[in-house]
């Protein structure tokens, strides 16, 4: 056997097995918890592939932590903070730092030491230098479609030290005018990653469509796929009249031109597409969406960087008409705290990072547990919160599964 480059003693044909018994096993004990609309969906070859991005995402933090010096650093236990002064880092790196101990820790990569307020953690001096590359090319042999997520992990990895160290801001690195492919590419149902939350809440709002034609108003709607899935499910089921009016919003001009395009050009049925720049964190009604004048709001992936999320949602009930419907497609986090793949990308981000704290439902920045998101709701004044699929059953098979829609009814 040869070893993979980076990797002295890893060989080839174990990164080859990578997932695989693990995806079969998961793949049968979350299949018949799925509504049937999900269960090709979240396949083995879907499920296998989450796994190897894991394990990507992992040998990308090693390192970037070599990379910065950590392995001189934390011979002796320190928490994130002293970590990050040693080695003379921004003080916006701290939480991203804490992240990536808290995700490495959770690997037996580091060693996580018991005792203080925080966590403290030592550098294993067994700890291998993994080489990220044989996963990715295992992948693309495996299911190509991923590749968007690999590039973008990728882009974040080779910047993350100059950011950890203030010689960048985490936006300049992945919203510079320079980086739109990289959205363009991600944010689309040919990435394999990404499409399953547009998969997921096409399904939800489907199930979820009060009974009279309305308009929907999506928040965020990015470039547009979220959109295209959902119209697409509609279409496929014969309910398109159940939407009289699809009310596009997106906060950047860029993204919200590229939506409108890819939507003119596909969409083809009896729904009228309007297209709106809309602020989430600021009031709806100011930016020309009254009172109740919505049937149902729906957003992916959007409302977990909401700056304040208590105000934002206050904003949607407002919005929604009497008996409307909040559906919210999510990558939930499994549990709280509980470090996950997609943090480190976005961990460059102070939105997502840094939003105002709720010592329920939001004491942290990024994304929430379903918990937390139920508590969100019913404290904004929604009722009769769902989610599909049943996350807590799913969760009793599967610990780590990372997706779900969210919805609630305003009362009235």
């Amino acid at each position: 056997m040869t070893a993979a480059p980076g990797s002295r003693d890893e060989p080839v044909d174990a990164v080859s097995e990578i997932g695989r018994a693990e995806a079969e096993a998961q793949a049968a004990r979350v299949r018949p918890l799925l509504p049937p609309e999900l269960r090709t969906v979240f396949d083995v070859s879907f499920i296998r592939s989450h796994l190897l991005y894991d394990e990507f995402v992992h040998r990308l933090v090693l390192q970037v932590v070599h990379e910065i010096g950590l392995d001189g650093v934390a011979t002796e236990p320190l928490d994130a903070l002293e970590i990050s002064d040693r080695a003379r880092l921004h003080p916006a790196a701290r939480i991203p730092l804490e992240w990536m101990l808290r995700f490495l820790a959770m690997r037996d990569a580091i060693e996580e030491v018991p005792g203080g307020p925080a966590g403290r953690y030592r550098w294993r001096g067994s700890t291998a230098r993994l080489d990220p590359g044989p996963v990715r090319e295992e992948q693309l042999r495996h299911d190509p479609s991923w590749k968007p997520a690999y590039t973008l992990a990728e882009t974040a990895a080779r910047e993350y030290p100059a950011f950890l160290r203030g010689e960048v801001a985490g936006e300049e690195i992945l919203f510079a005018p320079r980086r739109l492919r990289l959205w363009v590419d991600y944010f689309s149902n040919d990435n394999g990653l990404y499409a399953v939350n547009n998969a997921v809440g096409a399904v939800a709002v489907e199930r979820w469509l009060p009974r009279d034609p309305g308009t929907l108003l999506e928040l965020g709607g990015g470039l547009g796929s979220g959109a295209a899935a959902l119209l697409e499910r509609l279409r496929v089921t014969g309910r398109e009249a159940a939407i009289a009016e699809y009310r596009f919003t997106e906060f950047v001009p860029a993204f919200l031109r590229r939506g409108e395009q890819t939507l003119r050009a596909r969409h083809a049925g009896p729904t009228r597409l309007a297209f709106d720049l809309l602020d989430m964190n600021r009031s709806f009604a100011e930016q020309g969406v009254p009172p109740a004048s919505v049937s149902v709001v729906f957003a992916v992936n959007t409302l977990h960087v909401a700056r304040d999320l208590e105000f934002t949602l206050g904003e949607v009930r407002r919005t929604l008409e009497p008996g409307g419907r909040l559906v919210v497609s999510e990558c939930v986090r499994p549990r709280p705290s509980q470090p996950i793949y997609p943090d480190f990308v976005f961990n460059l981000t102070e939105t997502f990072r840094s939003p105002r704290l709720h010592p329920v439902y939001r004491p942290g920045g990024g994304f929430l547990t379903p918990e937390q998101w139920e508590s969100a709701f019913e404290a904004a004044g929604f009722a009769d919160v769902r989610f599909v699929p049943d996350i807590a059953e799913v969760r009793r098979q599967v610990p780590d599964f990372l997706v779900a829609a969210i919805g609630a009814t305003r009362p009235g």
